[in-house]
């Protein structure tokens, strides 16, 4: 019994990252998880209280498994240099991922400070991972930069998102080389 309860849990979440990376939050409703998994909608309260008690779950459960494996990237980086392209290049590599999307719309959306607590602890890590390499770098104030480097990360992930003229390599590949050189270009 527990086996089955885990399952459907499984495929109630499942059902969640969907109709986040194709519609948002506000097609997150519980008559949509109730559709596309089958279940009754009163079935769908038994594992849920809420819309954010749904989110907070893919939040515990989606965020570190990104933030890992953004950080396993850069791991596998030698240099400092090469672990900010790392940072950089694999946050954009995971936009098409469902996972992600789903993490994109969630950090998109109004939470409860619940969900909002676990989304920084995870951010935190990986921009605790970026901090280092930048003062590895000689970054007269690191934390500050990786901020800045984050808000260009995340500037690229709305652009490919939004289907622009560029194709999503030269995004990529533009704030890679902004991460990297600055403003020279």
């Amino acid at each position: 019994m527990a086996e089955h309860r885990s399952m459907q849990r499984a495929a109630l979440l499942d059902a969640a990252r969907s109709l986040l990376s194709e519609g948002g939050t506000e097609a997150l409703t519980f008559p949509a998880l109730a559709e596309r998994t089958g279940l009754a909608r009163s079935s769908v309260y038994e594992y849920f209280r809420s819309r954010a008690a749904v989110v907070e779950e893919l939040c515990e459960v989606d965020f570190p498994v990104w933030a890992a494996d953004v950080s396993a990237a850069m791991e596998r980086a030698g240099t400092a240099e090469a672990k900010v392209e790392a940072y950089v290049r694999r946050q954009l590599e995971l936009v098409g991922d469902r996972r992600h999307r789903a993490v994109v719309a969630i950090s998109a959306s109004e939470l409860d400070a619940g969900a909002r607590e676990k989304i920084r602890a995870a951010h935190g890590a990986l921009v605790a991972m970026i901090v280092e390499a930048l003062a590895e770098l000689g970054h007269a104030q690191p934390r500050l930069a990786a901020m800045l480097l984050q808000g260009v990360v995340d500037a690229a992930v709305r652009r490919i998102e939004l289907g622009a003229a560029e194709e999503p390599t030269a995004i990529v590949d533009a704030a890679v080389s902004m991460a990297l050189r600055g403003v020279r270009g």
